[in-house]
């Protein structure tokens, strides 16, 4: 799959080095869950506004289709990314998150759903009818035998009948990444340079390209609505007295064990495992996570930034400003002063190797290239990364024994685990 030529510097800004607060007299754990919960609003809040803008912008492509404004809701939607990439290390730990997620980051995903492909993709999959139903060309389609009509793509078509239609999930209809191939189309270029090109005239019913470019638009609308309606749910979920805050600050102890859950999860199971070591063994192109834009190397950095910003108590937000607070550093440095202090060095060294993967692919390579086979020093690059990860979930165990929270499941991958098991 697929890469960009708009490049993610929001994202590095987004993830200059952030500096643990002094320590606060008597941090309690209902004190940091509480700041948990109000960073969690904060960076759904952020999501929701760049997810505006981005909505805006492709009010503006639709009205009036050109290379400027497909340009500027590419812009839009890789800004978009920066705050919600920081959002995930509260999905493993918080089941109202985990629950919701699939409706807004769901990857990887069958493509031809959705729009027409390349001859390369194919026409059929053992796995999936629906390989290639093409909604935007087709207003009639079946699932599991049934017809369904598509004439009219609403948000409700999209989130009802479509998104994992036939409980396959890589029938991916919603979010961001059915947003991200409407705007980039595929990447046609393997491991090799390039990201996806769809042209601005695949909107312009006046010159229309691909076919369908009023069904076209009208999908892209109704995405992009979805992704609000449904960061606005999150918002109204993280405020003071919605769900997920009360979940998750009616018991403190439970709310530590889902804030280590959290950055635990994702930092192995999730992000070293499902979303960059198996990409390094398969050496795939498919393996990528934002697989049509080249963004996949700054929504990795950003995940990172968020674990740290889940252990330190601070996250920069969208106009600038910086929200502190008590934090978990403050709480295992009461009980283990050395170990704190390792927690957060590891924090940092995972950045510095997510911040050169960065800027490796601003400068010499994109991600998928570094992640080719025979590419010894952009293997190493992500490699760096990944045993970051892998570093600091070790220490993570640690804090867990250290406060007593008894056995917490943390996220495991086969790529990390078991290998071979990958091959077969």
């Amino acid at each position: 799959m697929r890469k960009s030529s708009v490049r993610a510097t929001l994202a590095l800004l987004a993830a200059t080095v952030v500096f643990a607060a002094p320590a606060r007299a008597e941090t309690t754990p209902d004190a940091v869950v509480k700041h948990y919960a109000a960073m969690a609003q904060a960076k759904y809040e952020d999501s929701l506004a760049t997810a505006k803008s981005l909505d805006a912008a492709i009010d503006a492509l639709i009205a009036a289709p050109s290379a400027e404004t497909l340009g500027a809701a590419k812009a839009a939607w890789i800004a978009a990314r920066v705050p919600y990439q920081q959002s995930e290390v509260y999905r493993f730990g918080n089941p109202i998150v985990d629950d919701w997620e699939g409706k807004v980051n769901a990857w990887p995903l069958d493509e031809g759903l959705i729009d027409y492909v390349d001859a390369s993709y194919g026409t059929e999959s053992d796995q999936n009818t629906l390989y290639v139903a093409n909604v935007i060309a087709n207003p009639a389609i079946k699932i599991n035998g049934q017809d369904v009509d598509a004439s009219k793509i609403t948000p409700e078509l999209l989130s009802e009948t479509l998104h994992e239609a036939g409980e396959i999930e890589a029938n991916v209809a919603t979010g961001y990444h059915a947003i991200e191939f409407l705007l980039w189309g595929q990447d046609l270029n393997g491991t090799g340079p390039g990201a996806g090109a769809r042209p601005y005239t695949d909107f312009d019913t006046t010159n229309c390209t691909g076919g369908n470019c009023d069904r076209r638009a009208a999908y892209l609308k109704a995405a992009s609505e979805l992704l609000v309606s449904d960061l606005e749910e999150m918002v109204a979920a993280w405020q003071p007295e919605g769900e997920a805050t009360k979940a998750v600050t009616e018991d403190p102890k439970a709310g530590i064990s889902a804030i280590l859950t959290g950055m635990g999860s994702l930092s192995y199971g999730e992000l070293a495992g499902e979303r960059m070591k198996l990409g390094v063994l398969l050496h795939d192109p498919e393996e990528e996570h934002d697989c049509f834009s080249d963004n996949t190397h700054a929504s990795h950095l950003n995940d990172a930034v968020g674990i740290q910003s889940a252990y330190i108590g601070e996250y920069v937000r969208a106009d600038g400003s910086k929200m502190t607070g008590p934090s978990l550093s403050e709480l295992v440095a009461a009980k283990d002063a050395a170990l704190d202090t390792e927690m957060k060095a590891k924090l940092t060294k995972t950045l510095d190797a997510m911040n050169a993967m960065a800027n490796r692919a601003e400068t010499v390579e994109a991600y998928d290239q570094m992640i080719g086979e025979g590419n010894a020093e952009g293997n190493a690059t992500v490699q760096a990364a990944i045993d970051g990860l892998i570093d600091q979930t070790k220490t993570i165990e640690r804090v867990i024994a250290s406060l007593d929270l008894g056995t917490i499941e943390l996220e495991g991958s086969d790529s990390l685990d078991n290998p071979e098991a990958v091959f077969q």
